[in-house]
């Protein structure tokens, strides 16, 4: 299979992980989203530990921890993946879905800003006029709801920023993921020392809880994979436009499984973003037809 090819499948399958994530991390209902996201990074790394060593991959990662001067961008991915993270579930846990998955509808169009402004990426003055359409929805909530969309902004750029400093990382979509988890296992193992000497740790609850917090390590890195492996391969803008999948998924399950109320007016931004990506997108496909 050609790589973008590759690309393509690995997109696809890391949107549905992701976009399917709101019926997982509910079950996790009493622990605080904080703490998730520490026992996220550690069983992300005894996981990826296990899957490099049965793999024989260590090579690059020895090689990438050799040079730590060179290794700021995974720092930044890093600590993008883990804000995003704790963002995400403590959207869930509130159940404030629909506010996630606006943020992941954003996100493509944060990607094109982006590509545009940082990578020298040329894009059409359709897909210009989708970036301000998606800056007029969040400012619409702004002013005439009268709320910052906090968790929308938050998700759209920690993730747009993410897939960002991706392509400016040489490691391998394996070995990335590991040196970025490995760079804030420190800290996670100290949060989760302190929570037990607080006597706070929910990891002991019971074998649920604790099958809950381990399962996170795959639960995490299973997607994060297949998302490098497709950043790695395709253009910044193709991602975004494959990432229409995730807050699909998610806002049906905000709607039909989560019962979220819609109110009018978050309607009325939620279809300002939309109408922006079907601009990006036609414009995006009449460009692949002249190409």
């Amino acid at each position: 299979m050609p790589e973008t090819g590759k690309g393509v499948a690995y997109g696809l399958g890391a949107y549905v992980f992701w976009g399917s994530f709101p019926l997982y991390f509910a079950l996790f209902e009493g622990i605080p989203a904080w703490e998730v996201v520490t026992h996220r990074v550690i069983w992300s790394c005894v996981f990826l530990v296990l899957l490099i060593s049965v793999l024989k991959r260590w090579a690059p990662v020895t090689a990438a921890l050799k040079r730590p001067a060179e290794l700021g961008f995974v720092l930044g991915c890093a600590v993008l993946i883990a804000i995003n993270w704790g963002v995400y579930i403590y959207a869930v846990e509130t159940r404030q879905v629909l506010q996630a998955s606006l943020g992941y509808f954003l996100t493509p169009l944060v990607n094109v800003a982006m590509g545009l402004m940082v990578l020298g990426e040329r894009i059409s003055r359709l897909q210009k006029v989708a970036v301000i359409m998606a800056a007029v929805a969040i400012l619409y909530q702004v002013l005439l709801l009268g709320e910052l969309p906090w968790i929308t902004l938050a998700l759209a750029f920690s993730f747009g920023t993410y897939g960002l400093l991706r392509k400016k990382v040489e490691l391998d979509g394996l070995s990335g993921l590991f040196v970025e988890t490995l760079l804030l296992l420190p800290l996670a193992l100290l949060a989760v020392a302190w929570l037990k000497a607080r006597g706070l740790s929910h990891f002991a609850d019971s074998p649920w809880s604790m099958m809950l917090l381990v399962s996170s390590g795959i639960m995490t890195a299973i997607p994060l994979l297949l998302f490098a492996g497709a950043a790695r391969r395709l253009k910044l803008s193709t991602v975004g436009f494959l990432m229409y999948i995730n807050p699909t998924i998610q806002f049906l399950i905000a709607l039909y499984v989560f019962h979220e109320p819609l109110s009018t007016a978050k309607l009325a931004s939620f279809t300002i973003i939309w109408l922006a990506l079907v601009l990006y997108s036609g414009s995006a496909w009449a460009g692949r037809a002249r190409a």
